[in-house]
């Protein structure tokens, strides 16, 4: 496992770094990387931006939003706030969704600060019950990225304002807010100790059980591809935000792996036009799926029959049969 070297704060670059690792760094090595960023939204790949965050809040207090690459749902960061991302080849299909595998390096890590961690639910971290960490997983060839927040000593009363969470994801957790459900790790230490020296410890319990350790340290050439990266895709608006378009049918429905929601324009019964939302996670772009939608039909034989040669697991990681067509038709 060798460790990247960043101490950059904004979120357009840390998460071009990300891209970057994944796709031109040594195939042949494992990385780990951790990062913070100023005060940021980071939106999940497949999540309508506009209907996640709190627009005049972030506005007004000058909130980065950024799309990630990986799946899942929008998560707060700032300098209170640790990330780690974890850069592996795959090697068979154990790893695919496999969030313990992944989260448990971090959580025997913690226990030596003597913090009670366990994985709960889909994709989080949590201590007596409450939520410090989500994970979520992108995919590129044969490599995987599994990035995941460490709430240390976050604001979490600005967690609240920035973030617009769905009640009936709130309710699935069986809590009754985002404040009752969320805590910082910093109370739970044994010894009082900084996110800089926090940051430390974690790298090297992290990296303690590696035989040959390494950093890596960017230079030019790799600075150069980050920023190129950057002004391709983290800087742009159409990446961020995108366009909602027009529709006259809203589908909204919360599985075990995740919330999805479609919006089909319809047109004298013909799906015209087609987006879909949510904060599940993915191996293929969505966009690949909705041009198959269109032009179908809005008829629930016409398009059972177009689904029946999609593999729909490689767009909703988890969905059972039937699950498509109960959110669309229902």
């Amino acid at each position: 496992m060798i460790s990247i070297k960043n101490q950059g704060n904004d979120p357009h670059f840390n998460l071009a770094l990300e891209e970057y690792a994944l796709k031109y760094l040594n195939p042949e090595e494992n990385y780990v990387i951790l990062w913070q960023n100023e005060p940021s939204i980071i939106i999940g790949r497949n999540q309508n931006t506009i209907e996640e965050i709190n627009t005049t809040y972030v506005k007004e207090n000058n909130i980065n939003v950024v799309r990630r690459l990986s799946g899942g749902g929008a998560v707060y960061h700032d300098f209170g706030n640790l990330n780690f991302t974890f850069i592996v080849t795959i090697k068979d299909d154990s790893d695919v969704n496999n969030f313990k595998k992944f989260t448990e390096p971090v959580i025997k890590a913690l226990d030596k600060f003597g913090i009670k961690a366990e994985l709960s639910g889909r994709n989080d971290i949590t201590i007596d019950g409450k939520k410090f960490s989500g994970n979520a997983q992108y995919f590129y060839k044969n490599r995987l990225l599994h990035h995941g927040t460490i709430l240390f000593n976050s604001n979490l009363a600005v967690v609240q304002e920035t973030l617009n969470v769905k009640q009936d994801k709130i309710e699935s957790k069986g809590v009754k807010s985002v404040k009752s459900r969320v805590t910082n790790v910093h109370p739970y230490l044994e010894e009082k100790i900084d996110v800089k020296e926090f940051k430390e410890a974690l790298l090297g319990y992290l990296m303690e059980d590696e035989n040959n350790k390494q950093q890596y340290i960017l230079n030019e050439e790799d600075l150069k591809k980050i920023r190129e990266l950057m002004e391709e895709r983290y800087l742009k608006w159409q990446w961020n935000y995108g366009a909602s378009p027009k529709y006259s049918i809203q589908k909204t429905k919360r599985f075990p792996w995740g919330g999805v929601e479609i919006r089909l324009k319809v047109v004298e019964g013909m799906i015209e036009d087609c987006v879909i939302f949510g904060d599940f996670f993915s191996s293929e772009d969505l966009d690949s799926l909705t041009e198959k939608l269109k032009g179908l039909k809005y008829k629930e034989e016409e398009v059972a029959e177009t689904l029946g040669s999609i593999d729909l697991p490689t767009y909703f990681r988890g969905i059972e049969e039937g699950d498509f067509l109960k959110c669309m038709f229902e």
